[in-house]
């Protein structure tokens, strides 16, 4: 566990002007903090919001949960991914509206558009490969690992020059063009804002770091290298089918993302003509 020094988040809180955490998310945390968390309540708490309703019938009717039957109301959602899983779908609903394109020097549509891609391609990687990892966090972290990248480009007026010279120059990752530029980089003010959201501090670590290639070497469980292993995968995979060439970082990761999963090269070419299809289709 990496802990980010205190002045790091000083200057953050001085220097970013991040979305707070909306008072729907407040709520139900507060109600699965409770001793005995009601669904009724929960289910009510989601209902009061239209667009998050919506927003969370979308995703459990989605292919990626694989649900046998269409389901119609939040009560129904709730029971049938249970509260925590419920409360993560909101809280990725809920981050998506967080961002303001006016204020931001990127396309959001089309950030939020990759990101969804990512975290649809992880839970259909998890349950291809049977990870022990909750698909909630899969589906969080698919949606939420780069959300760094919006704050910095709020924050910083020619962030989109430094997106497209990663972009066009791969021998070096992001993160690298970031710290060149920049005070701080898109993982920290992710995990900062995760953590202002109280999201999981599993959730909040791989946001951290998830372009460390000594994760794997540091992290003590199972569960989240698979976590970790998953993502780097996902975001491979849709890189590679977009632009026909690895991501900059996978190289750092490939060796002990196969290991983890325990996936040979076979492996790898099947999963990807199932992502290729997923996302095609």
């Amino acid at each position: 566990m990496i802990d980010i020094d205190d002045k790091v988040l000083a200057d953050l809180r001085s220097g970013f002007n991040l979305p707070a955490k909306p008072e729907i998310l407040q709520s139900l945390q507060n109600e699965l903090n409770q001793d005995e968390p009601e669904l009724n309540r929960v289910a009510e708490i989601i209902s009061v919001d239209v667009a998050t309703s919506a927003a969370v019938l979308k995703v459990i009717n989605s292919p990626a949960y694989g649900m046998s039957r269409t389901i119609t109301d939040i009560k129904q959602a709730v029971m049938f991914l249970g509260m925590n899983c419920i409360t993560q779908v909101v809280t990725g609903h809920l981050l998506k509206s967080a961002f303001d394109q006016n204020d931001s020097c990127i396309s959001l549509q089309r950030f939020w558009d990759s990101a969804s891609e990512i975290s649809q391609v992880a839970m259909l990687i998890g349950k291809k490969v049977r990870a022990e990892t909750p698909i909630e966090d899969l589906q969080l972290l698919g949606l939420f690992h780069d959300a760094g990248i919006p704050a910095m480009a709020m924050r910083f007026g020619d962030y989109a020059d430094v997106l497209s010279r990663a972009s066009q120059r791969p021998e070096k990752t992001l993160l690298q063009y970031e710290e060149q530029d920049y005070p701080t980089n898109h993982t920290v003010v992710g995990y900062y804002l995760a953590s202002s959201w109280h999201l999981p501090k599993r959730v909040c670590q791989i946001i951290l770091r998830h372009h460390d290639a000594l994760f794997f070497q540091d992290c003590e469980t199972e569960v989240e290298k698979q976590t970790m292993a998953i993502l780097k995968l996902a975001e491979n995979f849709t890189f590679e089918i977009k632009h026909f060439r690895s991501c900059a970082d996978w190289h750092a990761f490939r060796d002990d993302a196969m290991l983890c999963l325990d996936l040979s090269d076979d492996d790898y070419t099947d999963i990807k003509e199932d992502v290729e299809e997923f996302l095609i289709g």
